[in-house]
């Protein structure tokens, strides 16, 4: 038996010295392995008498049940040590202050928005929202822009499924058609209020309040680059009324302006231009008298008197009913209150960049 008792202290020896679990279990098969030293003796019992199985067999259990023993301590000391590691290299500080988690808050281009919609309300105007894939109707042909016109050029866009192979259906290239949609339901109420006919048949002359409405939201083109990107956001604006003129237009668009920069020292041009919508039509710029972009025109918005065939596609008599209508970008806007040069940033998502605006 002194054999089996040698065995079992180099066992207890070998699994002392294995310094990981991988370790451990080489020197597990040195002993208990399918070729072992205790499978082998185990094979040998084969060879003795009935007798001497019965007592060798013993000796030889007792042996494998000593080194599996030394064995499971030796793994729960490895895993003892291996969890001490771990916890000492994760240790907390409890005594250090907690993280908070930091507020979110409106991206630049949200707080614009909000800004010209609570500037434009103080004025009497409405705000209104529509579909963003919208019928060529209402994004050019109601605007006065036929198949075969050529602006169409300009607002090379995304096409989606839906609609006909005339009458496809698109991402709007702009905010205007809302223009066309809150007046077109805006002359169905007053038809019916009126007691005209509800049919809609007919260009609508008889009395009515006038509309103001702005027309916020996401238009899409196919343009990338510094100062453009495929989704952008437009604000169109619009005021129809009996007595609407050119000069409404540069009152409320010059008075939008100083509120929205904070400056009243602000200057406005319009310059001539062509829309296909307005007639006549207008750039318009803008001056600033201090900081770093003192003295520089920019531009801002298109604007101009709304065309009698878009006001006749309302269902108004363009005879009686006349106003002025305007597009700007809210991103530009942005940019220039914010003094960013490049767009591309509002929409990186780079916290580092929109938490400055919180």
């Amino acid at each position: 038996m002194n054999e089996l008792n040698i065995l079992v202290a180099a066992a207890k020896t070998d699994f002392g010295q294995a310094a990981t679990p991988a370790d451990l279990e080489n020197a597990k098969a040195l002993f208990l392995g399918k070729s072992g030293r205790i499978t082998e003796m185990m094979k040998g019992l084969s060879a003795l008498s009935v007798e001497e199985k019965k007592s060798r067999g013993a000796a030889i259990n007792q042996a494998k049940q000593a080194i599996e023993s030394a064995l499971n301590l030796r793994r729960e000391a490895l895993a003892d040590t291996e969890l001490q590691a771990q916890l000492q290299a994760e240790a907390l500080d409890v005594t250090l202050p907690g993280r908070q988690r930091g507020a979110g808050g409106l991206h630049p281009v949200s707080l614009t928005l909000e800004r010209i919609e609570a500037i434009f309300s103080s004025m009497g105007f409405e705000v209104a929202q529509g579909p963003e894939i919208e019928t060529d109707w209402f994004n050019f042909t109601a605007l006065n822009t036929p198949e075969d016109h050529p602006a169409r050029s300009m607002h090379d866009t995304f096409y989606v499924e839906g609609g006909s192979a005339t009458a496809p259906n698109l991402l709007r290239t702009h905010t205007s058609p809302m223009q066309v949609r809150h007046a077109v339901q805006h002359v169905k109420k007053h038809r019916a209020a009126t007691g005209a006919d509800t049919a809609g048949e007919g260009l609508f002359s008889g009395a009515m309040p006038e509309i103001r409405v702005i027309a916020p939201g996401r238009t899409y083109r196919v343009d990338s680059d510094a100062t453009h990107s495929p989704m952008f956001h437009q604000c169109e604006g619009l005021w129809i009324g009996e007595n609407v003129s050119f000069k409404d237009l540069k009152f409320v668009f010059t008075d939008f302006c100083r509120t929205f920069f904070e400056s009243d020292d602000l200057v406005l041009r319009f310059r001539p231009s062509f829309f296909p919508f307005t007639e006549p039509s207008a750039e318009i710029d803008i001056q600033f008298q201090g900081g770093p972009l003192a003295g520089k025109w920019l531009e801002v918005a298109g604007s101009g008197q709304v065309h009698p065939n878009v006001v006749r596609n309302m269902g108004l008599d363009s005879e009686k009913y006349i106003g002025f209508a305007f597009g700007m970008g809210p991103d530009r806007l942005t940019m220039l209150r914010y003094g960013v040069n490049d767009l591309r940033l509002f929409f990186d998502g780079d916290i580092r960049f929109l938490s400055q605006f919180q």
